[in-house]
């Protein structure tokens, strides 16, 4: 498999994501070949493998690293992501992803969910296995409870019209941020880092992954479905706020609700209006700013690191995500 091209500017790390997506190919195994061909399909989709990427960079700081170990910690963070991906399209019916058929649209959802699920087997068997202690294993396990009260939390605020800024935080904290903090503190972790650098990858993740999601909810007001690979704004249809909608309803809430309140009845002409009302409204500025303070606290964090390569990695990584387009 090709990985993303973003990586062709640094060839040690393209290479062990190669090597970690040959883990994942050897350790996916299902009788029924049809779901195992839809589950390495995604997986080959063209996915960036960000947070591989980061278990990887940060286990490069410990006295202790193991490529080897590195890949399959990295497999399994990656495996995460892909479950949680393939339960979302099953909560959002969500016909496509990174433009191909999602698997829930061509299976159904009874078959989706059970892929997702054997995916989280999977990613428990690579962490028993690899995981440097009973302690890392626990704090991986409490990491995906979290990423499942993120999912739980949206679940619980849809359509909510008095969403709020910090509901939305609290959201994605647990949804997407985790993921990346999980991905930073798991890779330092392997590489024997000390437990105060640990956390502070750990925290380090954090605010990148939040000020990555920020800016995937702006790109859902800025691209289009070509430009990202999925359709764009169904959130909104589905009674998810985000940062830009929630900014732009505290401007101009007595013109954008009544568009809301035909949640999943709106037509593409409705959606379209409410993203030009947010636009207006200047809710797309606002979250960017949003998104700058946490690269910001990123940055930061990334200043204290050991002077290496690694690190200039990290920081050209941080700095692509918050300036990216799709």
């Amino acid at each position: 498999m090709e990985v993303h091209p973003i990586w062709n500017n640094y060839p040690e790390l393209k290479k062990q994501l190669e090597n970690t997506i040959s883990v994942i190919d050897t350790e996916i195994f299902i009788r029924n070949k049809d779901i195992e061909d839809a589950i390495l399909d995604m997986l080959h989709s063209g996915g960036k493998l960000l947070r591989p990427a980061f278990v990887h960079l940060f286990s490069t700081f410990g006295d202790d690293h193991s490529p080897k170990r590195a890949q399959h910690i990295a497999a399994a963070v990656e495996l995460l992501h892909t479950a949680t991906l393939i339960h979302d399209d099953i909560i959002d019916d969500a016909e496509e992803r990174r433009q191909q058929i999602s698997i829930q649209a061509k299976y159904g959802k009874n078959i989706a969910v059970y892929a997702g699920d054997y995916l989280f087997t999977v990613v428990f068997k690579l962490l028993s296995e690899y995981a440097r202690s009973f302690d890392h294993l626990v704090f991986n396990s409490r990491g995906m409870e979290r990423i499942l009260m993120g999912e739980l939390n949206q679940l619980h605020l849809r359509y909510k019209e008095d969403m709020t800024i910090r509901n939305y935080l609290t959201q994605i904290s647990g949804k997407t941020a985790q993921l990346f903090a999980l991905a930073c503190y798991a890779g330092s972790i392997e590489g024997q880092s000390s437990h105060k650098f640990s956390l502070n990858s750990y925290y380090l993740g954090n605010h990148i992954g939040m000020a990555f999601q920020i800016i995937d909810d702006i790109l859902d007001y800025t691209q289009t479905p070509e430009q990202l690979g999925k359709p764009v704004l169904e959130d909104v249809r589905q009674g998810v706020y985000s940062a830009p909608l929630i900014y732009a309803l505290q401007k101009d809430k007595d013109t954008i609700l009544p568009y809301l309140r035909k949640k999943e009845s709106m037509t593409e002409a409705d959606v379209l209006k409410v993203r030009d009302l947010v636009i207006t409204a200047g809710g797309v500025k606002e979250a960017q700013l949003l998104a700058e303070k946490y690269t910001e606290k990123a940055l930061q964090r990334i200043a204290s690191l050991p002077e290496t390569n690694e690190k200039k990695i990290i920081e050209e990584i941080t700095h692509m995500m918050l300036y990216r387009k799709i």
